[in-house]
């Protein structure tokens, strides 16, 4: 065991005084990309209307798009760790402000899936969580890192809360063009906003050798998570996530508009999730330095299908959905402080974005099944019971393999690269 030096008085006030820009900056990136991602589902039925593609084109559309935003996050959170975080996010603005801009001149389905699913999402994946709770992470003292998770995944949140009236109200009064557009301003604003992450990177405090990696390439990193069956139990559990949230945000409009409820319903009950969330972020980021990460894991998915089981059960009103969205929004990303948190345990944060970057793909595998099952479900069958059964059983099984994992560093795997 071994110790890098402590950092001096005028060193860890410097890093003080910049932590809060730095999370605010983070925050506020992620209330946008977020805001304009997790908000396209109130685009289906004008997209429908307007295109005549049908139901099941453009779920594969949006589906392709959820896979995508996970496949692109460690690679994006690779370049970022060696380039550095400013540079992706740019590019990312610019990738989404296109992906906005040249959706409503689509006419067939692959044109559709290649501005949603491929430029939209990748630039949305560009500037979300792996890039920017790394970013943070190199740049804050290791105590503020769960709580600085939190608080940028609750920008996430605020933008859903912010961005699905806005989008239904341009959507209603001119048209789903002009929502698009006023999208891809948002995004370009990203830019500016992502100055206090180019600052250099500082990990703070006292850094054992095992709690970071510095002296590891990232292919010795990787060949180190990929043996940790901690590191899988994540991502299983996350895949069971992105499930549920690619679902939901992509036909709680057609879940609204199969009980004959007016369109404002649903997005007034994904601006709720949306403000739940901030709450459940910040309670998650809070938590996440006082009890072990991996029981909040197990209580999220295990809330999340009991909230399901109730709302079958319900009767179909606005209320019902309001109060449902409430609920389910209180753990709808209070996954990822913890899930980012034992991962920066595990490995340390020097590949952070990389590491975590590679759960949020499986989170979006998850995703990409949630949103293509659910239009195929509902052709079939006429509505989403069968997937809100399946919602019900992987939240259960997500919260059971959230038990096994530990939370300490990865010691053995590194003994064995020596």
């Amino acid at each position: 065991m071994f110790f890098y030096r402590i950092p001096s008085a005028r060193l860890m006030n410097t890093q003080r005084n910049r932590t809060w820009p730095i999370i605010a900056a983070a925050s506020a990136i992620l209330l946008i990309t977020m805001g304009a991602r997790q908000t396209l589902g109130l685009f289906v039925e004008p997209l429908n209307k307007s295109t005549g593609l049908g139901i099941v084109a453009i779920s594969f559309a949006m589906a392709v798009g959820q896979f995508f935003w996970g496949a692109v996050q460690p690679v994006f959170g690779a370049l970022a760790d060696r380039y550095g975080a400013r540079r992706m996010l740019a590019a990312g603005a610019v990738m989404l402000a296109a992906g906005t801009v040249l959706t409503p001149f689509v006419s067939n389905a692959m044109a559709l899936t290649l501005t949603i699913g491929v430029l939209t999402a990748a630039g949305a994946g560009a500037g979300s969580f792996s890039i920017l709770i790394g970013a943070t992470s190199q740049r804050i003292a290791p105590e503020k890192r769960a709580f600085a998770a939190g608080v940028i995944n609750a920008g996430g949140s605020l933008g859903q809360f912010l961005f699905a009236p806005l989008n239904q109200f341009v959507i209603s009064t001119f048209g789903w063009a002009s929502a698009m557009y006023t999208m891809a301003v948002a995004a370009l604003a990203t830019i500016p906003l992502s100055r206090p992450l180019a600052s250099r990177a500082v990990h703070a405090g006292v850094v054992t050798a095992h709690a970071t990696t510095p002296s590891l390439s990232m292919r010795e990193q990787l060949r180190i998570a990929v043996r940790d069956r901690s590191y899988w139990l994540l991502h299983a559990g996350f895949f069971t996530c992105g499930f549920h949230i690619a679902f939901l945000v992509t036909h709680l409009p057609g879940e609204v508009n199969l009980c004959s409820l007016p369109a404002s319903v649903a997005a007034k009950s994904l601006s709720i999730i949306g403000l739940a969330n901030v709450a459940g972020s910040l309670t998650a980021g809070w938590l996440g330095n006082r009890y072990r990460m991996k029981w909040l894991l197990f209580f999220v998915y295990f809330s999340r299908a009991a909230a399901i089981a109730v709302y079958l059960a319900a009767p179909k009103t606005p209320l019902t959905f309001y109060l449902f969205a409430a609920v389910l929004g209180f753990t709808w990303l209070a996954t990822v402080p913890p899930t980012a948190g034992i991962v920066a345990k595990l490995f340390g944060v020097r590949y952070l974005a990389t590491l975590f970057g590679l759960t949020l793909l499986t989170h979006q595998i998850g995703g990409f099944f949630g949103a293509w099952l659910g239009g195929i479900a509902l052709v079939k069958f006429g509505d989403f019971r069968w997937m809100w059964y399946a919602d019900i059983v992987l939240a259960l099984g997500a919260a059971l393999l959230n038990l096994p994992i530990r939370e300490a560093p990865a010691l053995r795997a590194r003994a064995a690269m020596a």
